[in-house]
This record gives C-alpha cells, sequence and structure tokens, in this order.
C-alpha cells in the first residue's frame, strides 16, 4: 500500500481494516491528526477533587485535599463531525497534596442541543499516563470516561476514577479555556 500522507487517506484506509486493527489504525490516525494539525490552544484549571462519600470512612475524607491546585495546557480540534480531539498536560495537587502529573489524549463525541452551536455536551473518553507521590512517580498508564459540558470558549470537564473502599472513587473535573 502506498504511504499517503493527507488525513483522508489514513481515515479511509482505518476504516477498511476490520475489528482491532482498524480501531487502533483509526486511533493512531486521530492522534497524529490532533498532534499536526490542532488549531485550538487550551488552558487547563483544575478545580475539584471529590471523594464519594459512600465510599470512604470520614477520617479519611477529612484528610484528603479536595482543592487540586494546578493548571495544564493542551492543543484540540473539532473533527468533521464537530467532534472534540485534544492533547493535553496538567499538574495538580492529589488526595494527599503531593503534585500528580498527567498528559494525554481525549475524545468527546459532541452534542449541540441548543440551536446557534454555542452550547455543547460531550461524553468519550482519556487515553493517559499519570504518576503519583504514593507510587515513587513511576508511570501508570489509564483509560477514565471523560463528560462535558461547555459555552463557547469555555468548557467544565470531568472524570470519574473508580476504585474500591477508601480508594480511589474520585470525582476530578477542571475548566478549559480554549484560545
Amino acid at each position: 500500500m502506498a504511504n499517503n500522507s493527507t488525513p483522508s487517506a489514513a481515515t479511509s484506509s482505518a476504516t477498511e481494516q476490520p475489528g482491532f486493527n482498524g480501531w487502533w489504525a483509526s486511533w493512531k490516525n486521530d492522534v497524529s491528526t490532533t498532534w499536526n494539525a490542532s488549531p485550538n490552544h487550551d488552558l487547563y484549571l483544575p478545580v475539584i477533587t471529590w471523594h464519594n462519600r459512600a465510599t470512604y470512612d470520614r477520617e479519611k475524607i477529612d484528610k484528603y485535599n479536595e482543592r487540586p491546585w494546578g493548571g495544564g495546557y493542551g492543543i484540540s480540534r473539532y473533527d468533521e463531525n464537530g467532534d472534540w480531539h485534544g492533547l493535553y498536560f496538567m499538574a495538580f495537587k492529589d488526595s494527599f497534596n503531593k503534585w500528580e502529573p498527567i498528559g494525554g489524549y481525549g475524545y468527546e463525541k459532541i452534542w449541540r442541543p441548543i440551536e446557534g452551536q454555542d452550547f455543547k455536551l460531550g461524553l468519550g473518553y482519556t487515553a493517559a499516563v499519570t504518576a503519583r507521590n504514593n507510587y515513587d512517580y513511576v508511570p501508570l498508564p489509564l483509560i477514565l470516561p471523560l463528560a462535558s459540558v461547555g459555552y463557547e470558549r469555555l468548557t467544565f470537564q470531568a472524570t470519574y476514577i473508580p476504585g474500591t473502599h477508601n480508594n480511589g472513587n474520585v470525582f476530578f473535573a477542571w475548566l478549559r479555556f480554549q484560545f
């Protein structure tokens, strides 16, 4: 097969492949296109880390930080279907008030329920790598759900980190401002 670097050719060949190979080729194309052709720059401001009260003991919750001071930067684009793709890096204060970096790729299917296109809802995922103090900053890969509500250039975006009793089960949210 000839190597053609146009996005439409890459997308076309990716969709012709069946199963996992087709999905993987399509995902790599989306990440590559986002890296090479993103017109938007994004600032990230973490705003809340909420530990699910139904899964934590009170004494644990009282010890945890739920104000994730920090920030981040990313690039993003909207594809031909109006869906969001982004590459990002953030660093914030985790539950133990230690710095936690995270970087990765995010995708959201976007709905515009109100005429005018300025208000949007999103649902998707992020594939990222993080590192935490309580794991000696060993890189940890993760795939998490994403959800968002946005208006014009400002978006409230969030994820939920699943877990067990007194571990995980955290709602983490940030503001994303596109410039």
